[in-house]
């Protein structure tokens, strides 16, 4: 975490409110208090524009949580990487997840001060469970990875969560290696949950450009081709692919993308992760085994 401001240490982050930011103009359309006069005027406009927004934000919001909602149930998953979280609101990755698997551990990054601000309303675990909360940039995996480390073991599965945050990467091959820095780390039975905005519909594209003329960061529209791009290079046991916020989250059939979203859920196999490394034959490296998070954090300080 940021050394400048951590959850609970009385440290007010540095907040622009001149600026509309992601997380909090999806906020307002999600129908949360955490924005300024700045994000909802960007966000009205934007559904001036394109009156369907707030439909797509909060159907985003389902699906991902269905998507949670399968991984820690059907899958079995006990841990999850959520990268890109946003601000807080009901049903956040970890209350979804602990209601269906109470032991479930899980560790959110985001880089937005006020994201940082609200991060104690993250760190709400169950006894059983674990949540922690990481001060980093996507680009930063070193920090994400090491300072994951701390609640999760790499050694057993993880559902890497990276809802609407790969397109602020302007390269789709910046993306690509993101993910692969990330994904080499993780173990066999892992799975990988992308969501993102694609390029397929002319209006909203026009309402893009007036986002990424006014707000931080910007938004990088690719093709559902370059979108997918952006996970290849394993071997998947099962790909789940849905290109609208509708769709089932495993296993679906892929349709024309006339809305907004990419959906896919996959899940990573031992056999890419030893033949997707270069030079190794072995088994995969694993992280150190986890330790107990502080108190704070474990009990949902």
């Amino acid at each position: 975490m940021s050394e400048e401001a951590q959850p609970g240490d009385g440290q007010a982050p540095k907040i622009d409110t001149t600026v509309p930011q992601t997380a909090r103009v999806w906020n307002y359309w999600l129908g949360g208090k955490d924005n300024y006069a700045v994000d909802r005027e960007l966000g009205d406009q934007i559904a001036r524009e394109y009156p369907i927004i707030v439909d797509i934000a909060r159907g985003d919001r389902a699906v991902l949580n269905r998507a949670v909602r399968y991984l820690a149930g059907e899958a079995g998953v006990r841990q999850f990487l959520d990268i890109g979280t946003g601000l807080p609101t009901t049903n956040n990755t970890h209350e979804v997840a602990q209601e269906v698997a109470p032991a479930a551990r899980i560790v959110y990054v985001d880089y937005d001060p006020l994201v940082l601000a609200h991060a104690r309303a993250l760190l709400t675990s169950g006894p059983e469970g674990a949540t922690d909360y990481i001060d980093a940039d996507l680009r930063d995996t070193e920090t994400i990875l090491r300072e994951a480390g701390r609640t999760l073991d790499f050694a057993e599965p993880v559902a890497l969560m990276l809802s609407g945050i790969l397109a602020h990467l302007p390269s789709a091959e910046e993306a690509r290696t993101v993910v692969r820095r990330i994904m080499d780390r993780l173990a066999p039975g892992s799975y990988l949950v992308v969501v993102d905005g694609t390029d397929t519909n002319p209006a909203l594209n026009e309402v893009m450009k007036i986002w990424n003329a006014t707000a931080n960061p910007p938004y990088a529209m690719r093709s559902p081709e370059g979108s997918r791009a952006t996970s290849t290079g394993w071997s998947w046991s099962s790909r789940g692919w849905s290109m609208s916020p509708g769709g089932r989250t495993s296993r679906v059939t892929p349709r024309p993308c006339t809305t907004w979203s990419v959906w896919d859920v996959s899940r990573l196999d031992a056999v890419s992760l030893r033949s997707s490394r270069p030079g190794r034959s072995g088994p995969p490296p694993t992280a150190r085994p986890a330790t107990a998070p502080s108190p704070a954090v474990a009990g949902g300080g």
